[in-house]
């Protein structure tokens, strides 16, 4: 069976929060699309990134784009943390440049670098939540 890929509407909404609550402001949100796949013979692949190559943007006049794959076995279940953790990296794939290249893995590195935006976000989350519960 050929893979086949869906809008992800829900996974753009997230993917447009995460942008903001961790300061992402490098990426043009309106340029990043999500896609879910169905299909795909991955075993070790949760999400992937893909660019719109310099040479796509300049014959098709377009600025540039990235699209976001969630491999739908995988990635549907997963938990809630551990799905924002691996948006997170791809996002974290996004180069400050945002000219449809990709910034590298590094490892254990990446992992790390993962960990400590997730819980920058989730610290952040935790304030907000109380200056909202004591106005």
């Amino acid at each position: 069976m050929p893979i086949k890929y869906f809008a992800a509407p829900e996974i753009k909404k997230q993917i447009d929060q995460l942008t903001m609550e961790c300061e992402f402001y490098h990426i043009t949100t309106q340029h990043v699309f999500c896609v879910r796949s169905k299909g795909s013979k991955a075993k070790r692949t949760i999400a992937r990134i893909h660019g719109l190559g310099k040479i796509w943007q300049g014959v098709l006049n377009q600025p540039p784009t990235y699209t976001i794959e969630v491999i739908s076995e995988i990635f549907d279940k997963m938990t809630p943390e551990d799905k924002e953790r691996v948006l997170i990296h791809e996002l974290m794939h996004i180069p400050g440049s945002f000219g449809g290249g990709f910034r590298p893995h590094k490892g254990y590195v990446e992992r790390k670098n993962v960990e400590m935006v997730y819980k920058k976000l989730q610290q952040t989350r935790a304030v907000k939540k109380q200056k909202t519960l004591f106005p």
